[in-house]
């Protein structure tokens, strides 16, 4: 995933009040999502540079549980990529999709600031 999808998937997942964060992993900047979890839990989407969308779940550093690989992720749009991530239940060590996602809580802050006005050229 390049950075700005990355960053747009992130903003729309903030507006629904779940706590998603940018995260670029390793030196090729391969942009993913990063979604804080309950109890000191991570969850690092698509961070691994492969076309379909899975993840890791972390506590500390440490795996503790995993997303499978969503079949036909490939070439899901932005919307689909939301939902999938929203429909996400982390309570089982192999994390499974519900049938749909919960309700939306309060919006969070969009992430950036200053400088992030400065990278999208201050639209």
């Amino acid at each position: 995933m390049d950075d700005k999808r990355a960053r747009r998937v992130v903003d729309v997942l903030r507006e629904r009040g779940i706590p998603a964060h940018l995260s670029l992993a390793g030196g090729h900047r391969r942009a993913g999502i990063r979604i804080v979890l309950t109890d000191g839990r991570e969850a690092l989407w698509d961070t691994d540079g492969t076309a379909g969308l899975e993840a890791q779940v972390l506590r500390d550093g440490m795996l503790v549980g995993f997303v499978p690989h969503i079949p036909g992720s490939e070439d899901f749009t932005e919307e689909q990529v939301v939902d999938a991530i929203a429909r996400t239940d982390y309570d089982q060590p192999i994390a499974r999709q519900r049938r749909e996602a919960p309700p939306p809580a309060a919006p969070l802050p969009m992430e950036g600031g200053f400088f992030r006005r400065l990278f999208d050229g201050f639209r």
